[in-house]
């Protein structure tokens, strides 16, 4: 029998292309948050700023999320962009425990208008946390219905997404939630983007939540930066 999964979505202040001050703020979040896993919005270590460089999963400046994991025991999945074949860049999740950071997962479904920067990644993916499996999106991948489908072949208990969307927009993750449970009897964690950032998004949504298997809300923040909401999934 596995134990109950305690999971938090983070929606902590972005300072553009300044990972430093984005990585303490990450480690701030995840001190708070007292969950085993702990989820951030889309390209949450650099904002959305398409010229951001890519960063490496062993840059020093990461040092103060991995600490943070360490001391809490925790797995966080971060958004950045990382480095791909022949030059391309992709939208990543950074996964990042105590012992270092790897590349958890790219983004497959990239926009049209990231298209110019970034390259779509090559699959879908699931984590293994403590016997939870975890299927991992970034943004747009959660309104396309064949990457669900993907990743649910691969067998996941939780669906989990970074996102980033207009204030104007943020019924659509509920909506997107409701769905996913829905059809693939799975809860749904989603961490969402608070604050300006760049590419014109200077009202985003935050509102980052948890969703159980039935839809039911199990936690929501506000749209405020600094918000953490938890959940324990059982």
């Amino acid at each position: 029998m596995r134990e109950p999964l305690a999971i938090a979505v983070a929606q902590p202040p972005c300072t553009a292309f300044d990972v430093e001050a984005n990585a303490a703020a990450h480690a701030s979040a995840i001190r708070a948050a007292n969950a085993r896993v702990v989820v951030f919005p889309e390209l949450s270590l650099t904002g959305y700023e398409f010229d951001a460089p890519p960063v490496s999963p062993d840059d020093p400046r990461l040092a103060p999320v991995v600490e943070a994991c360490a001391e809490t025991g925790a797995l966080a999945l971060a958004g950045a962009p990382v480095q791909g074949e022949r030059g391309r860049l992709h939208i990543a999740l950074l996964a990042v425990e105590g012992t270092g950071v790897t590349v958890a997962y790219r983004k497959q479904w990239v926009d049209v208008s990231e298209t110019g920067r970034f390259a779509p990644g090559p699959a879908p993916a699931v984590l293994d946390v403590d016997g939870w499996r975890l299927g991992l999106a970034i943004c747009k991948d959660t309104g396309v219905p064949q990457h669900q489908a993907d990743t649910a072949a691969l067998g996941m208990d939780v669906y989990v997404a970074s996102i980033l969307d207009f204030e104007k927009d943020a019924h659509v993750p509920v909506e997107r939630a409701h769905r996913t449970a829905a059809a693939y009897g799975v809860h749904v964690a989603v961490a969402a983007f608070a604050g300006p950032t760049g590419q014109g998004y200077t009202r985003t949504a935050g509102r980052s939540g948890i969703w159980s298997r039935e839809g039911e809300q199990l936690a929501r923040s506000g749209p405020e930066p600094g918000a953490v909401a938890r959940a324990v999934l059982a």
